[in-house]
C-alpha cells in the first residue's frame, strides 16, 4: 500500500499531465484521443442529455467539460474549480453531479506543487501513507462531498470537517434517496440519508 500511495502522491506532486480521455468505437475497434495533457485524470461522468462529458483532474482541483454535441462540440472548458482534490464524479437521476473530495488543499500541498526541491524531499520521507497524506492536506483527514448542477453551480456541500465519521472519501453516488460513500484508503461504506 505504501508503494502505491507514494506513486499516487508522486503523480500529484510532479503535476503529471500525461492523462488522456479516449473514446473507443466498438464497431470500428478504433480509439480516438478526445483530451490530452490531463493532470491526474480521475473520474468521468456523462450529462443526462449526452451533450457533454465531465472529466475530473485531481491535481488541478478542476472538472473539465468536453462538449460532445451542439455548437461547441469538440471544445472544452473548466466546468468547476474545487477547494480540494476531487476523486471521482457521478451523475444522479436529476442530471446533477456528486463529486467526492479526497482531501482539501493544505499549505504543504501548495508548496509541494510549486517547489521541486520540496517535492523531492516529501517523496523520500520514511512515514506511513496516512501521516504523509495528513501532512500533504494540512491537517485532519475529513470528508467532503459536493453536488453540482448541470451548469457547474454548487448546490450542496456535505462535510465531516473533523473526520469523526468519514474521511479520505473517493466515491459518492446517489441512489434511492441515499448517498453511498466509499474510500480507496479506508475500508468502509458510508450511507447518508438525503
Amino acid at each position: 500500500m505504501l508503494a502505491c500511495f507514494r506513486q499516487f502522491l508522486a503523480a500529484v506532486l510532479n503535476v503529471d499531465k500525461t492523462g488522456r480521455f479516449i473514446k473507443y468505437d466498438r464497431s470500428s475497434k478504433k480509439a480516438t484521443v478526445l483530451l490530452q495533457g490531463l493532470a491526474f485524470a480521475n473520474g468521468v461522468a456523462l450529462s443526462k442529455d449526452r451533450s457533454f462529458v465531465l472529466v475530473v483532474e485531481t491535481t488541478t482541483c478542476k472538472i473539465l467539460r468536453l462538449w460532445l454535441s451542439g455548437p461547441n462540440a469538440g471544445t472544452h472548458q473548466v466546468f468547476a474549480e474545487l477547494p480540494g482534490f476531487p476523486d471521482n464524479i457521478r451523475r444522479n437521476s436529476n442530471g446533477e453531479f456528486w463529486v467526492a473530495l479526497h482531501s482539501k488543499k493544505g499549505l504543504f500541498a501548495k508548496l509541494s506543487l510549486t517547489q521541486t526541491w520540496f517535492r523531492d524531499l516529501v517523496l523520500r520521507l520514511p512515514i506511513s501513507p496516512q501521516r504523509l497524506h495528513s501532512l500533504f492536506t494540512g491537517g485532519i483527514p475529513h470528508a467532503t462531498a459536493i453536488k453540482l448542477s448541470e451548469s457547474g453551480k454548487v448546490l450542496e456541500v456535505l462535510e465531516d470537517k473533523e473526520g469523526k465519521t468519514l474521511r479520505f472519501i473517493s466515491e459518492v453516488e446517489e441512489k434511492d434517496g441515499k448517498l453511498w460513500i466509499g474510500s480507496v484508503l479506508v475500508p468502509f461504506l458510508g450511507v447518508y440519508d438525503l
